[in-house]
């Protein structure tokens, strides 16, 4: 059968009526003989574009031929040139708004599954036990200290490892990963995979030093002056937003991150085994349509909800959320009440939530955001009846670092500023990348930053001249999924 007549290949998944009400990976992978299938639809063009749609640099028809050509470790160590979290990016990434939709097989069909079989060539390495450090370099003289251990602090320090410097990451919390570890759920990314990953980087020689909130236990000056040659700051958009809205301060309301961090790094959903209670709830509402209100939804299911809602001001078109993430959503019974703006919760005499009133909404201009603004229907007001609501309108900068660094600027959210070429702030040696710069985005851009960030630090610590004059980027317009 010709390249361009072979379907994409659907990954097989648990079916719904079991996987919501477990924690375990919702996909199961491609098998070999599937992968390599659908690697055979690359048409291996001499300009791929899918290229120049990845924020890491993946030599992403390489390593579709090798998997075609049964090289699936060599796909692995090729992946990992660019990319040191493999296994997490083919799990998280939004694939199909960068490479995959670049894909020249996608424009007369579907493009080529650039994500799950970057998945599959990860975990065949991983599974097999054939996981290499690369080479490292002899000790170059300089030391550099990255602040938070999520994806784009990952990243930095693994890229700066395999330059020779030694590299140091500050861990507020007592486990690593970041977003990846309090954010994500377990059904969309195990945490074995992001320790494994975190390995991998650990193994170049990166400490760790956990429990460690820059900013209290040191500040960056205290870093610079302790040894360090340059800092790198990646602490995430962890200050959740909330509606500002009567009854948010009831017993039940929650923020997304105080609900996912309880489930996910806390392990929640395993008490009494791990010692850390949620709330079990009947009726919940999740305000909010990105991705991490689809795993707050999803979480609630698993933890025993008999009915979850999605409650969210625009309509599905407008939803920033993975249209993987929402079909999931959707296959599992989550319930969705698009066009629909909360105004209230309503609390009990003893002060927990018990329900939510809520005012249709319809769509009128588009916004700074470029979707339309929902624009309130008089007269159409309702109640819903929910004894929890998860609100996950999106996340803010966390004061801490910028308000302990003297000269570090920042814009009117809180958000660093770096310049998008270099990741360097207005404190000469001070780097920053990911969403304390951007506000809240993905996984691979804020891994895209760290390694334009690591480039930069390398050059500032050896004295290499930047190859041309740069001018601080203003960031971008701030972005919320609300």
């Amino acid at each position: 059968m010709a390249k361009e007549k072979t379907p994409r290949q659907p990954m097989p998944e648990q079916p719904p009526e079991a996987r919501r009400r477990n924690f375990e990976e919702v996909p199961y992978g491609y098998p070999p003989e599937i992968a390599q299938l659908e690697a055979s639809r690359c048409i291996l063009c001499k300009k791929p574009k899918c290229v120049e749609g990845c924020p890491v640099e993946i030599d992403i028809p390489a390593f579709l031929k090798m998997i075609r050509d049964g090289d699936f470790l060599g796909a692995a160590r090729k992946i990992k040139e660019a990319n040191a979290l493999p296994a997490i990016c083919g799990r998280v990434c939004p694939q199909e708004e960068q490479c995959e939709i670049r894909c020249v097989v996608g424009i007369k069909g579907d493009p080529v599954a650039i994500g799950r079989l970057e998945r599959f060539a990860a975990d065949f390495e991983r599974v097999n036990n054939l996981v290499e450090v690369p080479p490292i370099p002899p000790w170059t003289g300089k030391k550099a200290a990255i602040v938070g251990s999520g994806p784009a602090g990952l990243t930095v320090a693994g890229e700066l490892a395999k330059m020779g410097h030694r590299v140091t990451i500050f861990e507020a919390l007592h486990q690593p990963g970041g977003v990846l570890m309090y954010g994500i759920p377990e059904f969309r990314l195990p945490k074995s995979i992001v320790e494994a990953e975190v390995d991998y980087v650990k193994n170049m020689g990166v400490e760790i030093v956990y429990n460690a909130v820059i900013g209290r236990y040191m500040t960056v000056d205290e870093l610079l002056q302790n040894g360090y040659d340059s800092v790198f700051l990646g602490t995430g958009a962890g200050l959740p937003y909330f509606m500002n809205i009567p009854g948010e301060n009831l017993n039940g309301v929650y923020s997304a991150n105080e609900y996912l961090t309880r489930s996910n790094l806390m392990r929640a959903y395993k008490f009494p085994e791990f010692d850390t209670p949620i709330a079990v709830s009947r009726k919940v509402a999740v305000l909010g349509g990105g991705n991490v209100a689809m795993d707050a939804a999803r979480t609630a299911l698993r933890l025993g909800a008999e009915e979850v809602t999605i409650v969210y001001r625009r309509s599905r078109t407008e939803m920033p959320a993975r249209i993987e993430e929402i079909h999931h959503a959707e296959q599992e019974g989550i319930q969705f009440q698009l066009l629909t703006n909360p105004t209230e919760i309503l609390g009990d005499d003893q002060g927990w939530a018990r329900g939510m009133k809520c005012i249709r909404m319809e769509l009128g201009e588009p916004d700074s955001s470029g979707r339309r603004r929902p624009v309130p229907i008089p007269g159409s007001d309702f109640e819903m009846e929910v004894d929890t609501v998860v609100v996950a309108i999106g996340n803010g900068a966390n004061p801490l670092v910028p308000q302990s660094t003297p000269g570090l600027q920042t814009n009117k959210w809180g958000n660093i500023i770096a310049d998008e070429k270099t990741g360097a702030t207005s404190r000469p040696g001070v780097f920053a990348g990911g969403d304390i710069v951007i506000g809240a985005a993905t996984v691979i851009l804020a891994m895209g930053a760290g390694k334009v960030a690591a480039r930069a630090m390398h050059r500032f610590m050896m004295g290499i001249p930047e190859p041309v004059a740069e001018e601080t980027a203003k960031p971008e317009e701030k972005k919320v999924d609300a």
